[in-house]
């Protein structure tokens, strides 16, 4: 298998395209602020940790289960809802306006640095499609970010759903069948085991890991169990590189 091989490149974009836990972390600056004034007068509950991978832990336990439980929730709203529980979860009081900030600071996230040059080269050889976990509104922040037009660009608003739920995954091809484009055309590409390589698993997608972190955690739940995919490159610019000469990765 090689990547020429597919005519579609489905990307997950926040955690692939888009650093999402650069953002996240610096969203949380006021917060994490309140909560270090606060254990300095011995306010915060014992044992509070604000390390990095600390707070990045806690926001994906929080927001995997938020969109479990409120599926049909604008992503703002998620993001919003998630820093109040981190807020009461850190032991300080609740924020209104903090925890809306946070859930507005999606157009701040930055690109990773190789992301608009790999996406201007993938432009020429593939269709470029989203596959996300924001709203409409989310995403159009972070377009100008990424600096290319995406073919299509599908989000949990549209669907009603988050990732890893498989209805995603199914309304991705469904659209792309109606474009005149098989599941064997399509690789879909992103970061996260949990959010899109388990569920691309379970229809037989094929897919390529962008393991960034090159180890486990941060702002993505864990997995259990076995997970596959057909490629794995350390940044969306090794994926160019192999594709540039003409191998299969890893």
């Amino acid at each position: 298998m090689k990547l020429s091989d597919f005519r579609v490149l489905s990307f997950d974009c926040y955690g692939t395209l888009i650093d999402w836990e650069s953002g996240i972390w610096s969203a949380l600056a006021p917060l994490r602020s309140r909560v270090g004034a606060a254990a300095g007068m011995g306010l915060a509950r014992a044992g509070v940790e604000l390390t990095r991978e600390d707070a990045l832990a806690a926001f994906a336990r929080l927001e995997s289960r938020q969109q479990d439980r409120t599926p049909g929730m604008a992503y703002p709203e998620v993001l919003a809802s998630v820093h109040g529980q981190l807020a009461a979860e850190w032991d300080v009081a609740g924020d209104a306006a903090e925890d809306a900030a946070f859930g507005a600071s999606i157009g701040h996230w930055p690109a990773f640095p190789d992301t608009a040059e790999a996406l201007a080269y993938l432009k020429q050889h593939f269709r470029l499609v989203v596959l996300s976990n924001v709203d409409r509104a989310g995403f159009a922040a972070t377009q100008p970010w990424l600096g290319v037009a995406f073919d299509a660009v599908y989000t949990a608003q549209d669907i009603g759903s988050y990732k890893p739920d498989v209805r995603n995954f199914h309304y991705l091809l469904e659209r792309l069948r109606e474009l005149g484009l098989a599941q064997e055309q399509v690789l879909h590409v992103a970061q996260s085991l949990f959010h899109d390589h388990v569920p691309a698993n379970a229809l037989g997608l094929a897919s390529a890991w962008i393991d960034r972190r090159g180890v486990a955690g941060g702002a993505t739940a864990p997995v259990a169990g076995d997970v596959r995919w057909d490629f794995r490159f350390g940044s969306l610019g090794e994926l160019v590189k192999a594709h540039r000469g003409g191998s299969s990765g890893s």
